[in-house]
């Protein structure tokens, strides 16, 4: 019996229909394999399934063989024993709660260890009710190695720029760069009495000071305008925090194609260096005087002494024991340095022979400290003095005794010393005939290093010598009955 549609229509009707039918199902067929090509280039899983979990499609990037697999099972027969839980539990709470979830899954493949990035979400039937999950997961095993690596790089990094700044701050180096127009863009340590956050976003014209600032310009220009480094040993005032030396480096900086985009440079603190370079230069000039005046004493010495002798084993004896006592008074300037040596310390060193009995000699005074000049002159006077003493005076008789005292004394430049050498229970003192070469040391030489007052006098119950040490041949001053040091 014919239809009222086809007795209306007739075939040509369903025919049209038949092939428009056809045309769509290949539509979708491409539409399909276009999906499915791109999940596998994605590396894309694609898996449906019901409230039990049990697998009802999947698109897999190895081919419908795992789809085979799959289908009518469940996560329970499945999955590794590792994962299994933790996969079902979130794939139930996105059915109880209807949210979608996100999370990582590890599995051990054939190929090795792989991750997933698994995301699940509800699957909604008809009725408007969740009947399963609908779940993609994407190899991401490439990805996360790549984000462990850079965070183990980025630790790495992290902890070689906190030696590199620990480094910094312990040293005298400072690290800076700047832009073309010689404004800072980092620093790496507080900088002529600025802290390094108040550096950033200045230029030199903040920091130096009229005197430094063109030189230092002037450097860091050559290194723009020529592109090479750039060394230089300078002093560098500033606004704030005073003058020091530096060893400064400067060299273009360079983007990743080879423009230079400003200066980076390193500024080594180097005035310590400067200062002791200084210092030794005063030294070696100091040396030299000093030398010089040794060797012209050295040389009054052999001359007055030949001069006074009548014998080669005499001139012998007495300049040897002459240099023996300068020798001492140099030991006594070393003690201290050659800053000034103790007159007490002095006094001590030349009559160290006759200490050992106390009743021999007295040494009593307040502390003094004598520049080099009068240490040499006072303590070959005491030598002088002394082998005069053994030879003529007190130390030649059992109950001698020789008595060095001093006291400051103030004057009108300042506060001075004066010293006193006084022989008792000798024998009778005559005044000598002819001055000798003790005599002169004691007085003519002393009184000319000095410029102070030197007096030798011959009593009969002993020898006397005054003598007046001028404030300029003492180190520092004296106030109150205390030393001072300069």
């Amino acid at each position: 019996m014919t239809s009222v549609w086809e007795w209306m229509f007739g075939h040509p009707l369903r025919e049209r229909i038949d092939r428009r039918v056809a045309e769509r199902m290949r539509d979708l067929a491409n539409e399909a394999a276009r999906i499915e090509t791109a999940l596998r280039c994605a590396k894309m899983h694609i898996f449906l399934q019901d409230r039990e979990l049990r697998y009802l499609s999947v698109i897999s990037p190895q081919g419908g063989s795992v789809g085979a697999h799959l289908l009518g099972r469940t996560d329970e027969q499945v999955l590794p024993s590792t994962q299994r839980d933790t996969v079902i539990a979130a794939k139930r709470q996105v059915m109880a709660t209807g949210q979608p979830l996100d999370c990582d899954v590890t599995y051990v493949t054939p190929e090795g260890r792989a991750v997933f990035a698994l995301h699940i979400e509800p699957a909604i039937g008809p009725d408007n009710r969740i009947e399963g999950v609908s779940c993609s997961a994407v190899d991401v095993t490439r990805v996360r190695s790549l984000e462990s690596e850079q965070r183990r790089l980025s630790d790495e990094l992290k902890t070689a720029v906190q030696r590199y700044e620990l480094a910094l701050r312990e040293s005298h180096v400072t690290v800076f760069t700047q832009d073309c127009g010689f404004q800072y863009t980092s620093i790496s340590n507080p900088f002529g009495g600025l802290p390094a956050a108040d550096i950033v976003g200045r230029t030199d014209e903040h920091i130096l000071d009229e005197d430094s600032r063109d030189a230092v310009i002037a450097l860091k220009r050559q290194a723009l305008e020529t592109g090479s480094p750039q060394n230089a040993e300078i002093g560098i005032g500033f606004i704030r925090g005073g003058a020091r030396w530096f060893d400064l480096h400067i060299e273009p900086l360079r983007d990743l194609t080879g423009q230079v985009i400003g200066l980076i440079g390193a500024a080594v603190d180097i005035t310590r260096r400067k200062e002791d370079e200084a210092h030794q230069r005063l030294l070696m000039r100091e040396l030299t005087h000093r030398s010089k005046n040794l060797l012209a004493v050295i040389q009054a010495m052999a001359r007055q002494t030949a001069r006074h002798t009548t014998s080669l084993q005499a001139f012998i004896e007495q300049f040897d024991a002459r240099l023996q006592a300068l020798a001492t008074s140099h030991d006594a300037l070393i003690d201290e340095g050659w800053h000034g040596a103790s007159l007490d310390g002095l006094a001590r060193l030349q009559l160290q022979p006759f200490l050992e009995s106390r009743d021999k000699v007295s040494i009593d005074g307040p502390t003094v400290l004598l520049k080099p000049e009068a240490t040499q002159a006072l303590g070959l006077a005491f030598h002088e003095l002394a082998k005069n003493a053994k030879k003529f005076g007190a130390l030649s008789a059992e109950n001698g005794q020789v008595t060095i005292a001093w006291r400051r004394l103030a004057q009108p430049e300042g506060e001075a010393v004066e010293l006193k050498w006084t022989e008792s229970g000798g024998p009778s003192v005559k005044a000598p005939i002819a001055r000798r070469f003790g005599s002169m040391a004691i007085e003519r030489n002393l009184q000319q290093t000095l410029g102070g007052r030197v007096n030798l006098a011959f009593h009969a119950d002993g020898v006397q010598c005054d003598i007046l040490i001028p404030p300029k041949h003492l180190v520092g001053s004296v106030e109150s009955g205390t030393e001072r040091p300069a």
